[in-house]
């Protein structure tokens, strides 16, 4: 059952994350580049609008937010997250993305709520896959009770939630849980979306820089399950 409709978790006062977005909202506005704004719209299918700020553009000015601000707590990084996906335009969920992956080392697994929501929430594969790889994953890895929740979001029906249940051990290397890893792919083998085929393929390619032959291995007996795209995916460097 998918829970992207659930109420969005609250916002935690945090001064810090007050004087972030303060800042934030003041010194993105001045790097838009509307003709840009356009393009990079389309080029995400409209998901979302864009300021229209060049990736190394905006990293520059995201050093100057978060000049002389400190290190987050746990409260701080929901703070920022949470207005950041409050707010119209990509790049401020670019950030939030960011900066969760920069500090998740300082979260808990109380954080994990607050990334499915962000996961569902103005969804697209930009976003989806920092916080599957770079920040669900991590607090998996610190907290191995949470392997259970990804058991259930492998199985829910939003597709982004999937997708991030594939992805999350996408940096776990000789850490991989290789029968969730296995079994997952083939718990959504069968599912018509292009983006849940394509991370079956790519969460097994990742695998393989660590172990070929294991993945070459499940491939083969797997290969009748597995979309062509699948396969393609998991075995173009093998």
């Amino acid at each position: 059952m998918s829970h992207a409709a659930e109420s969005a978790p609250g916002v935690p006062h945090s001064a810090l994350a007050d004087t972030v977005l303060r800042r934030l909202t003041t010194l993105y506005p001045s790097a838009a580049e509307p003709e840009r704004a356009a393009s990079a719209a389309a080029y995400m299918k409209h998901v979302a609008p864009f300021l229209g700020i060049p990736t190394p553009r905006r990293r520059a000015v995201s050093r100057m937010v978060l000049e002389g601000t400190g290190r987050p707590d746990e409260t701080d990084c929901t703070a920022v997250a949470l207005r950041c996906w409050q707010l119209p335009e990509r790049e401020y969920q670019y950030f939030a993305a960011d900066y969760l992956r920069r500090h998740v080392a300082r979260c808990s697994s109380g954080l994990l709520p607050v990334v499915r929501h962000l996961v569902a929430t103005v969804p697209w594969w930009d976003t989806v896959d920092v916080l599957a790889a770079h920040v669900a994953g991590p607090l998996v890895a610190a907290d191995p009770g949470l392997r259970t929740v990804m058991d259930e979001w492998i199985a829910d029906d939003d597709l982004w939630i999937a997708r991030t249940a594939l992805l999350h051990q996408l940096r776990f290397r000789d850490a991989t849980d290789t029968e969730r890893l296995f079994g997952y792919c083939l718990r959504r083998a069968d599912h018509p979306d292009f983006f849940i085929r394509k991370a079956i393929g790519w969460c097994l390619r990742e695998y393989a820089k660590t172990d070929p032959e294991a993945v070459r291995d499940f491939v083969d007996g797997a290969r009748e399950q597995l979309s062509p795209l699948s396969v393609r995916e998991a075995l173009k460097h093998l």
